[in-house]
């Protein structure tokens, strides 16, 4: 097991929890996805993952080893994080930008090699963003800057890959090519944790599904069992009905009042 949780709780202020008893686990290969409204605490949760927060309760188990007890280097080889904003600090070309990915394979004095920037190359083609290698981070629109930052992330080759709605600020279609890519990254053996307040994006990539509520609580089970009309209807507060679209071969989600 790549990463597991065990009754994890976490909150800002004393006795005020944003989520409490989240067990789940993610291994190679899988994609957990977590549902939640806005301010519901998906990315204080994410953070506690990825070890940029500490949990209130509870316990994050990382190959087995409790994640505050593991070195920088540990989390950084196995661990690839996203977060939903990134705010840069200099204009570095967006090659340099991602080759930084690479640094839990370098050296302290070890400058990336040619094999690294031809693996930063790859990513940037299969990204359908090639054409920005050689622009200013700092110049980029949100929208590229989460697919560049995201490509800075499977350039560093975790086992795991942390996700914090990966689909923000990205257009219909470029979202869609995200969630394909996902997918993608799954398959080629990478476990993958998304937060997202997208029914539709989760019923796409068809894994397991942790559900954050507004009341604290969190369900877990697989698409089918937490993806139900009941349970989003009570997530966002309007009228949710799931179909299935014979065309498409799957269950689509559509808002049912009009707004």
């Amino acid at each position: 097991m790549i990463i597991e949780t065990k009754n994890l709780g976490f909150g800002y202020h004393k006795d005020e929890f944003l989520f409490r008893n989240v067990n789940f686990q993610v291994e190679k290969g899988e994609i957990y996805s977590i549902l939640g409204a806005n301010g519901a605490g998906k990315s204080s949760m994410m953070n506690c993952l990825a070890n940029l927060l500490k949990p209130v309760e509870g316990e994050i188990l990382l190959k087995g080893k409790e994640l505050s007890t593991c070195s920088l280097s540990e989390v950084a080889a196995t661990i690839g994080y996203v977060p939903q904003i990134h705010t840069p600090a200099y204009g570095y070309e967006v090659r340099d930008f991602v080759v930084m990915g690479r640094a839990p394979h370098l050296g302290l004095l070890e400058k990336p090699s040619k094999k690294d920037y031809e693996l930063v190359d790859q990513v940037l083609e299969e990204f359908g963003i090639a054409k920005l290698a050689h622009r200013a981070y700092t110049e980029l629109s949100g929208g590229e800057r989460q697919q560049v930052t995201i490509a800075r992330a499977v350039v560093q080759q975790p086992d795991i890959i942390i996700l914090d709605e990966p689909t923000n600020h990205l257009d219909y279609g470029n979202q869609i090519r995200m969630v394909h890519f996902i997918r993608q990254l799954a398959d080629r053996g990478y476990g993958i944790i998304i937060t997202s307040h997208m029914p539709d994006h989760v019923l796409l990539l068809d894994g397991k599904v942790g559900m954050l509520c507004p009341d604290g609580s969190f369900q877990t089970g697989n698409t089918a069992e937490i993806l139900t009309e009941e349970n989003l209807r009570k997530l966002y507060g309007i009228d949710v009905h799931m179909m299935y679209v014979e065309k498409l071969k799957r269950n689509v989600c559509i808002a049912g009042e009009r707004l």
